[in-house]
């Protein structure tokens, strides 16, 4: 089940952590998740340019490595970039010296492929433990969200993604949409849609 809404009392367990971004007026914040991936993350920057917004991209550092063109032209188009991880990794499910490894394998990456540096993270599924939390907080903004477009969940049909979407998300909402192969077809038909609805009522959206 896909909670598009992060309930703020789990927002509030782990303060430190970016869930929305104090703004005001009709600003959200953009995400993708995962790629670069070749037909899902090109199709993403021709529609935001499109309609002339912004997003972050937190790319997986080996997807970096494998299509470095196509992570090239989400900074030549203006948008921003956040680790991460190397390789998708469950925190969860990884003891902390190998984490952090992981993260420091994908701004290596980064740096080599890109010359890039960037302070913003995105742990994969959401999963920190705390240790790996505190250690990463040290130096980076642990970037989260608190609308989930569940664009990744099949159970789900395109019109319940873009309801869970546009309904839930409010000032400062930091938005997740995926980048990836499981995605790909699905964002041909509900991106478009769900930045139409935020052209047509106003909604801006910037960086991080």
């Amino acid at each position: 089940m896909v909670i598009h809404k992060v309930p703020s009392t789990i927002q509030a367990v782990f303060p430190k952590r970016e869930w929305k971004i104090p703004t005001e007026g009709k600003t959200v914040f953009l995400t993708f998740d995962d790629g670069p991936v070749p037909g899902a993350t090109d199709f993403v920057l021709n529609e935001l340019a499109k309609r002339n917004q912004q997003a972050t991209f937190f790319v997986v550092g080996d997807n970096v490595r494998k299509h470095a063109n196509l992570a090239k032209a989400i900074i030549q188009s203006a948008h921003q970039i956040g680790n991460h991880t190397y390789h998708h990794l469950k925190g969860w499910k990884t003891d902390l010296e190998a984490y952090l490894q992981d993260v420091e394998l994908c701004d290596q990456i980064l740096e080599e492929k890109l010359g890039l540096q960037t302070k913003l993270f995105r742990p994969p599924y959401g999963q920190l433990r705390p240790s790996q939390a505190k250690e990463l907080l040290k130096t980076r903004r642990v970037i989260m969200w608190d609308v989930l477009s569940g664009d990744y969940d099949f159970d789900l049909n395109d019109e319940q993604v873009i309801k869970g979407s546009t309904e839930k998300m409010d000032s400062g909402s930091i938005v997740v949409f995926h980048d990836q192969e499981k995605t790909q077809e699905r964002l041909t038909r509900i991106l478009p849609t769900f930045l139409d609805y935020l052209v047509d009522r106003g909604w801006k959206t910037e960086l991080l």
